[in-house]
């Protein structure tokens, strides 16, 4: 019998309730209004104090929910650091966790690494993100990515892979019987359901919230290497010094297109802001790249347009990994060019970050392999087959 992909009750209930005794809606009330009459002065603390009580819905009226989300984003400070580090750990405290298990190669761990967007960039291109982390990890990355259904585009990482026929069942631990992929994919709700609660309300409210900048860095497999795309330029600097109060995480990329792409674009230059715990000559840095940094040709965006729902995403990411689609052709055609070479920069800066390449252009050599080679195709199907064990 078919699973269906997204069932409440498959969802782990053994977690640790976020419900404190001293957190009551009067208590809320008090930070609520903090954040209303004076937001510049709300600090860390405070948002880690709010985040305890958004998880705990005993401690807050739904009302108040609104009001906090709204105050939050008319006061401009959604993407300041401290706002995105304090609600980040609260719901890395409180997530259910994956078990990762340990895992060398040439005698030194394999990191996990994922690469995930915000979004809301309205570009609509095709999945670009969940299919450079395919061929990651085809090329020998170890790729958890952590994503959710579409929240403003028409085809989001989960509606794709389960169109493409992967149940995205709850696995906390893996199932003993059938190999840890190098690819797996994380859905959202099944490790924060204390969230939950929150999803009719935030439904109701015309903007979005604090809660989709947060998801990128609330990864519940702790990944050690990321890639993050960011919609506005304006919140990298600050995603980048979020990333660095995370003591898991020991590179990151952050990437913003300069068309206000969440990804690195095929079009022109692309901003980054890296962090690298314990480098010498200095743990941060700030650069752009452009196609010609990864050895490859510009391509327009309208060349890397999404299809009109997951179906045709599906088809493309079909034709560009699965080798049975590409006949006598030792490859993708050429027609899907332009899409290809968009997701192995992308892949590229996930297998450079997760120190399998050593350069932009060596990770699209390797990229390219893991294309050519169909690993790619087995990482996916090795993820499918896996999916679909429990």
């Amino acid at each position: 019998m078919d699973k269906s992909p997204l069932q409440p009750s498959d969802v782990p209930t053994s977690i640790h309730q976020a419900t404190q005794p001293h957190l009551t809606p009067e208590t809320f009330k008090k930070v609520l209004g903090k954040l209303i009459s004076s937001p510049k002065s709300f600090t860390r603390e405070d948002t880690i104090l709010a985040f305890e009580h958004l998880l705990d819905p005993s401690s807050t009226l739904p009302s108040q929910i609104g009001s906090f989300l709204t105050a939050l984003h008319l006061s401009g400070r959604e993407g300041d650091v401290d706002i995105l580090a304090g609600g980040a750990e609260v719901l890395r405290r409180y997530a259910i966790v994956v078990d990762v298990p340990e895992e060398e190669t040439n005698s030194k761990p394999r990191m996990v690494v994922d690469i995930v967007g915000t979004g809301g960039d309205g570009h609509n291109t095709f999945n670009v993100s969940t299919t450079a982390a395919v061929i990651a990890a085809g090329a020998g990355a170890r790729v958890y990515k952590h994503g959710n259904r579409a929240s403003t585009s028409s085809s989001g990482a989960a509606d794709l892979l389960i169109t493409l026929g992967c149940p995205l069942s709850p696995h906390i631990s893996s199932p003993r019987s059938v190999p840890d992929p190098k690819f797996r994919f994380l859905l959202a709700p099944h490790h924060h359901p204390l969230l939950a609660p929150l999803a009719p309300i935030r439904r109701t409210l015309p903007h979005r919230t604090i809660l989709n900048l947060l998801g990128p860095l609330v990864n519940p497999s702790r990944p050690a290497a990321i890639v993050i795309g960011v919609a506005h330029a304006s919140l990298g600097p600050t995603f980048i010094k979020a990333l660095s109060c995370d003591e898991k995480v020991q590179r990151a990329w952050v990437v913003c297109g300069e068309e206000g792409l969440d990804e690195i674009s095929c079009a022109g230059p692309t901003h980054v802001w890296e962090y690298m715990r314990g480098r010498s000559d200095g743990e941060f840095a700030e650069f752009s790249i452009e196609p010609s940094s990864f050895g490859l040709r510009a391509h327009s965006l309208d060349m890397v347009k999404g299809g009109k729902g997951p179906e045709e995403n599906a088809e493309t990411f079909m034709h560009l990994i699965n080798p049975e689609k590409w006949g006598a052709r030792k490859g993708p055609s050429e027609d899907v060019t332009p899409v290809l070479e968009f997701v192995l920069m992308n892949a590229a800066a996930v297998l450079l970050v997760a120190d399998v390449a050593n350069s932009l252009e060596e990770g699209v050599r390797l990229a390219r392999e893991s294309v050519v080679s169909g690993n790619a195709w087995d990482a996916f199907c090795s993820f499918r087959d896996w999916d679909n064990s429990s």
